[in-house]
């Protein structure tokens, strides 16, 4: 008999589209035939699905009824109305991250710099309560597309957590890199902030997961974050700022710098940094200090694979690692990025989810859990880093 062959659809036609197709590529616990893409960008969804020999549909909703699994790929304002739809379709949903957030007032003058933290929360909050609702009344699930959490360094320290029943009493972790080459990153109402959603809810997402681990296997019940404190910083735009060239300077109204210390339910802590200020490629890293044993996870700059050359453009058409300045000298090159981050294993742990009705690790109170927390961490810097409640869902 068989695999099962479960149905596809993209929603979205952008970069998330392709390497969610990509990494399709590498599912193996269940069979996969790609329906067809939608997008209100019709010249791309055309380009794309012409690449790919897919179907491009002209309505959202028949690309729904036609699929059993949806990959939201499109711009994170939009991914409530999105997912809301396909859960009362009731089928299964991997949306992108950020999972949700605050996107302005729609008003031209919106700035990043001066709207009211507190009302950020709130509709941050709202929106997450409303995909959460929309998920308890259907057959479908959400699957939350944080792929930290399937990176294989990670997973591992899922089992040795559980299999040695550790307390975690210190987690420490990092994103960060010399900037976004997106344009628009840098504005707050098309990516709801800046380094502490964009970069921060990696390891925080991480930091979250651990937790949730542990509480499972001590209790049945996830351990939560209770409070934050944080502080932001837009150092590049500061009026001291000397620029060198080297590092992305094109942010109107985000931070670049941000850093979390966030208190569990149970006394523990975790403390997490995301910058656009790190020159020599992604720093992608998260550390486990327990009772019983320390752990370092490291999805990038691990010496897997290492490689010198004497000039940059011997590797013009080399890739080496994500966000590098330059390929001479001694780099850190990623055989299999893609591996190394969780993508392949993050499609092929959903899709298998779908079939089996087994638990889905980034879950959607991993996503719930991951907003609350940035948005209080964002209100706590509002306020000088005074320390804030994180709600929970």
């Amino acid at each position: 008999m068989g695999k099962t062959v479960l149905k596809a659809g993209f929603i979205g036609s952008g970069f998330a589209a392709r390497f969610h197709y990509n990494a399709l590529q590498h599912v193996f616990s269940t069979g996969v035939e790609v329906t067809g893409v939608y997008s209100v960008a019709a010249e791309e969804a055309a380009q794309f699905a012409a690449e790919r020999g897919i179907r491009v549909y002209d309505s959202m909703e028949a690309l729904i009824e036609d699929s059993d699994i949806l990959h939201v790929c499109t711009p994170p304002v939009t991914h409530e109305p999105i997912v809301v739809a396909v859960l009362e379709k009731n089928r299964n949903v991997i949306v992108e991250k950020p999972f949700t957030g605050y996107f302005g007032d729609g008003s031209e003058s919106f700035s990043g710099e001066t709207f009211s933290r507190e009302e950020g929360l709130k509709v941050a909050l709202d929106s997450c309560r409303r995909m959460l609702d929309a998920e308890k009344r259907s057959k479908g699930r959400i699957m939350y597309a944080e792929n930290w959490i399937y990176a294989p360094a990670v997973q591992k320290e899922r089992e040795i957590i559980e299999k040695t029943k550790a307390q975690v009493l210190w987690i420490n972790g990092e994103q960060s890199h010399s900037g976004s080459h997106s344009l628009a990153y840098g504005q707050w109402k098309l990516s709801g902030g800046g380094s502490l959603i964009g970069k921060g809810c990696h390891p925080l997402s991480a930091a979250i997961y651990f937790k949730h681990v542990e509480g499972r296997v001590r209790n049945g019940e996830p351990i939560r974050p209770v409070s934050v404190s944080a502080r932001t910083h837009a150092m590049t735009r500061m009026p001291s700022f000397q620029d060198a060239g080297y590092l992305k300077t094109h942010y109107r109204d985000v931070e670049d710098f941000a850093i979390v210390h966030v208190l569990f339910e149970d006394g523990t802590v975790a403390d997490l940094i995301a910058n656009e200020l790190s020159l020599g490629g992604t720093n992608n890293w998260i550390r486990v200090n327990a009772n019983n044993h320390r752990t370092l996870c490291n999805m990038s700059h691990n010496d897997s694979m290492e490689t010198f050359t004497p000039k940059d453009e011997i590797y013009q058409d080399v890739y080496v690692v994500e966000k590098t300045e330059t390929k001479a000298g001694w780099s850190e090159i990623s055989p299999d990025e893609g591996w190394f981050l969780g993508y392949q294993h993050e499609l092929d742990a959903f899709y298998k989810a779908a079939d089996t009705g087994c638990r889905i690790e980034s879950n959607s109170k991993l996503a719930a859990d991951t907003i609350a927390t940035i948005y209080s961490a964002y209100l706590s810097a509002e306020r000088g880093g005074q320390e804030t409640k994180v709600m929970n869902l």
